[in-house]
This record gives C-alpha cells, structure tokens and sequence, in this order.
C-alpha cells in the first residue's frame, strides 16, 4: 500500500465515550493513520458503542451493522464490548471487540487488520492531541468508573470503579487544550464530585505547587487559565456547596449539571439514590442565594419501577419549586440488576408523564429565560450563517448553556462574527428555550 492506511470511525454516546474516541483517534494519527469519514473508502471501520440503554444497544448495533456493510473490516469498542457475545451474536464476522478504555487492545486489533506505515511528515500530531468537538471547545474526563450503585445504571459494571486522574495530569491536559485555541473547557467525569476519593485526595506538583486531586483545588486551579470551565454530573455531595463561591466569582461558570434523577423518596430509594426532598431544595435555594446567576441543570427518569401517580406528582411538586433552568428527561428502559424494584409501568402511562413533565419544564424554562430580557450576556459563537443569513447572523450558547444539550442564544451583529468569538449580547427577545439578542460588544 503506497498510502497510509485509511480509518473510518463512529463515535456513540455520551461525552466521556467521545473522549475515548479521541485517545484512539489521537495514537492512530500519531502512527501514520488517515482519518476518513466515509466507511466504503476506508481499510478498516472502528465503532465506539453505548450501552447505557437498550435503545442505544440498538443504535450501536445498527452502527456496526452499517459499518459491515459498507466495509467488512469492522473493530468494535466501547461500553457494549464488556459483553461481546452479544455483539458476535448479532454480527459474527467483526474483525475484534473491546471494552471501554481499552485503547491498546484497540490499537493491536488494528495493527494486526491494517499495519501502520510509518511517515515523519504525516505521522505529527498536534500537541492537544485529535479532537472531535469544534475547535473552541473540548472536553475535560478528569476520572474514570464510578463508586456508586444507582439500580438503573450499569456503568459500574461496564467501567469498574471511580480511577481517578492526578490533578497535575488534568491541568496539563488543561494547559494543551487552551494554548491550541479551546475556550470552554467542558469537566467530565461520571461522579465530578467525587474526584480524587479513590486517591485519597493525594496532591500532584503543578509548576512548582501542590494540588490536591479534590473537586475544589481542581476547580480552582482550572479557573486559573482565563477560560470557561463548565463543570458536569455533579452528585450534589455536601462539599459541592464550596464551589458556589468559586462560581459567584467568576472563576468558573455559574453552572451546575446534577443529575437528581426523581423526587419521590420511595423511587429515590429504590434507585438507590439520596432522598432528601427538602434538603435537597434548601441547598438549591442556599447556592442561588450565593450565586444568582447560577445555572442548574438536571436529568430525570420517569415511570421507574414501581413508580405511582403519587410518586410522580411529587415529582412535578418538586420541579415546579426547584425551577431548574435546563432539564430532560428520559422514559425507563429496563437494564440487567433492575430487576423485582416495582411493578412495570406501562408505557403508555411513561409516554403520557413524559409529556406531562415535559410540558410543566417548558412553562418553568420560558419563565426563567424571561427574566433575562434587557440584560447583557457574554455569548460564545458556536456557528455563524444561520440559515443562509451570512456572517452577522449566528448561533452561540450563554454561560448557562452547554453545547448540544441545553438552549441556544440567536445573535444578529453589525459585524461579521467568528466561531469562537465572545461577544456581548443585549437579550431582546425570549421563547421557550432560547434567548434572541443583538451583539453589543466584542
């Protein structure tokens, strides 16, 4: 083969899957690899599978499937490699499967299917290595695993336990990342707050410091880099309340992704999950009292096992008192371990309070977004060119605001604007999810 070997690759579910893909993506590149996008002009096709539901068992292996049909050459990773069989079940004739960070396993199953060819002027990589979001952004898995046992969740089974990062690795990432051009730095993990516990918080050396492997050293040594830093899946643990102030700061964004999941204390508890309703609102209402500008977002299941009427207008109760700024929401789908929680609910009963749910955050969102017409924001450009309208049209997100799961802030300008950019927006105009300003300030 005259050229370096070609790879096509798919990357399925949430943001710390993305992030392996990009380790693999960046030794790939590093030894001669072509990346390509399209499967029928590749020597090999590499996916990366979710399995947190059975609905995404279905997109992985419809993936695969494709894949195989375009190609024939096919490797498979990620969280649907912990249990192979069911993938060569399904699909036979892959050439390999591996489970969730298993980056070399990967790289010796493509050696051995397509050898690399080594070349000093395609095999150079950039510093921060390959990355799959935008150039702005990126993001930041400071851990792996996860220490708690919630019934509807198999990460555990799937990544083993919390393997946290020495705090000294992430903020030399962190340093890569913003000299390259990254402006947001997006924290991930599966328990943010619970960083560093299976390190006993051990401090690392960071130019000629030490920082403790802790939520909040970590936190703080971020915001020391000038840029966003937007902290995701924060379990609502009684150390995060010392980050508010970080936050009112402005040291780092005024945001906070906790997944409460529920707020019936008997499906809390049955999900295995904390279950203190009111405590629960009164740090909610202690954070905004501290940091006004706050932004909280959140995830929920409805019709879990056993779930009642009464559980659920508990849980409507509670919404309509928390205010969330951001949520979704996900219908159950039953996963192995959750088995004898509760009766089934049937799904046109989780079809119908999906919807009931859904409508009472929309009536909450619009009320929230509201409040914000007249004032100026700082606005990150996410895409000009909105809808064929040129550069002085463009699409970009608030400080309250992550990239693909909360809202969006149309921008009219009088100049050009770039991807990237910061500008200041005056919010003139609201809907139920999305602010629409006119730039003001570069």
């Amino acid at each position: 083969m005259s050229r370096p070997p070609r790879i096509s690759f798919v990357s399925l579910g949430c943001p710390k899957a993305l992030v392996d893909s990009e380790r693999i993506i960046t030794r790939l590149r590093a030894e001669g690899y072509e990346l390509i996008r399209d499967h029928a002009d590749s020597d090999l096709a590499i996916v990366n599978t979710c399995w947190f539901l059975d609905s995404a068992q279905a997109e992985s292996l419809s993936a695969i499937g494709a894949a195989l049909k375009e190609n024939g050459k096919v490797i498979v990773t990620g969280c649907m490699g912990a249990e192979p069989e069911k993938i060569t079940a399904a699909h036979p004739n892959v050439l390999a499967v591996t489970g969730p960070q298993q980056y070399e396993s990967v790289l010796a199953a493509v050696h051995q299917a397509a050898p690399p060819q080594h070349d000093p002027y395609t095999d150079l990589i950039p510093p921060e290595g390959i990355k799959l979001t935008p150039r702005h952004y990126a993001y930041l898995k400071i851990s792996e695993g996860c220490n708690n046992r919630c019934t509807f969740c198999i990460i555990p089974h799937l990544r083993g336990d919390l393997v946290s990062r020495p705090a000294a690795d992430v903020l030399r990432e962190a340093e890569r990342l913003v000299a390259a051009g990254v402006k947001e730095l997006l924290v991930i993990s599966q328990d943010t707050s619970a960083y560093g516990v299976d390190l006993k918080y051990a401090p690392s050396d960071w130019k000629g410091r030490e920082v403790r492997a802790k939520f909040l050293d970590l936190a703080r040594a971020l915001g020391e880099f000038g840029v966003w830093v937007r902290l995701h899946y924060v379990y609502p643990y009684p150390h995060v309340d010392q980050v508010i102030p970080l936050m009112a700061d402005g040291h780092v964004l005024p945001y906070l992704d906790v997944p409460f999941q529920h707020a019936s204390p008997a499906v809390l508890k049955r999900m295995r999950r904390p279950a203190a309703r009111e405590e629960t609102l009164s740090r909610i209402r202690q954070w905004r009292s501290i940091c006004p500008s706050l932004a909280i977002r959140s995830t929920f299941i409805v019709g879990f096992p056993g779930e009642t009427e009464e559980d659920f207008a508990q849980l409507l109760e509670w919404l309509s008192e928390a205010e969330l700024d951001r949520v979704g929401c996900f219908r159950y789908e039953p996963v192995a371990g959750a088995n004898g929680l509760g009766a089934p609910v049937p799904d046109d009963v989780k079809e119908e309070r999906w919807h009931r749910f859904m409508q009472a955050q929309q009536g909450i969102s619009a009320k929230r977004l509201k409040r914000r017409i007249g004032t100026r924001e700082q606005i990150i450009i996410d895409e000009v060119g909105v809808n064929g309208a040129g550069p002085r049209s463009a699409k970009g997100r608030s400080k309250g605001d992550a990239p693909q799961i909360d809202g969006t802030v149309f921008v009219e300008s009088r100049r050009p604007l770039r991807v990237g950019e910061i500008a200041t927006v005056r919010i003139e105009r609201a809907d139920a999810y999305d602010l629409h300003g006119t730039a003001v300030g570069y």
